[in-house]
């Protein structure tokens, strides 16, 4: 299981390369570096938020790259305002709406001892 995004995202981009054998051309970057910043806002977003990392798994489906990533809170996850009460823009908040943008479909699955699973498909055509 990754402790960080970097390990994370090595794990994908390993799945990506050699057993998916993802080609190399433009097209091809662009979706590795969608697939490759979901990955890191997933797990960024449950060592922040969600208590740490409880379990990581990254699947190849007809469909794409299905990442996910569970962790120890039941909060759902949300995007903040976008500027804070003096009309300024806020720093930081911006992986959720970045990974809905992204993916497919999310999946948000609470875990029977706790915390929940956050799941996203990154299409890969």
């Amino acid at each position: 299981m990754p402790r960080s995004p970097a390990e994370a995202r090595r794990e994908v981009e390993f799945l990506l390369h050699e057993l998916f054998c993802l080609p190399e051309s433009e097209r091809d970057e662009d979706v590795l570096a969608d697939t490759l910043l979901v990955t890191s806002e997933l797990v960024t977003n449950a060592l922040l938020h969600g208590g740490g990392i409880t379990d990581f798994e990254a699947e190849l489906t007809r469909e794409g790259l299905r990442v996910s990533v569970s962790d120890r809170s039941d909060q759902v996850p949300t995007a903040p305002e976008r500027t804070d009460a003096r009309g300024m823009i806020r720093v930081g908040g911006h992986g959720w709406p970045v990974i809905c943008r992204l993916a497919r479909s999310i999946a948000i699955t609470y875990r029977a001892g706790g915390g929940k699973c956050v799941s996203a498909l990154v299409p890969l055509a």
